[in-house]
């Protein structure tokens, strides 16, 4: 049953014009909004500290893939750019903001 439905059936006032509608609006209203939360927010602001951490956490010699989907190697790392080897020795100057991912976990393992 979608949130809609719940509404109009549970929502709508019950009985004389003025009794408790306020009330059930009100707590239906507020019901949305937690539902946003737990569900929209919540896990965006968790992904996102996470991110964050990783980012901070990365280091000279750590293989990386940025979100223009370029694979790397940090050689160098400033306040707020990594310095990356790509193929080709060839070096690229990019923000910490633009890394997506590890690269160690995208590589196939070998068995």
């Amino acid at each position: 049953m979608n949130i809609l439905n719940f509404v109009l059936l549970f929502g709508a006032p019950q009985g004389k014009p003025g009794e408790g509608g306020a009330y059930s609006s009100l707590i239906f209203l507020l019901l949305i909004i937690v539902v946003f939360y737990l569900f929209f927010i919540r896990p965006q602001v968790k992904k996102s500290k996470e991110q964050k951490k990783f980012r901070e956490n990365l280091k000279i010699g750590d293989k990386i893939i940025t979100i223009g989907g370029i694979h790397g190697k940090i050689v160098e790392v400033q306040s707020t750019t990594f310095t990356i080897e790509v193929e080709g020795q060839n070096r690229l100057r990019i923000e910490k903001s633009a890394v997506a991912m590890d690269a160690a976990s995208q590589l196939p393992e070998s068995k």
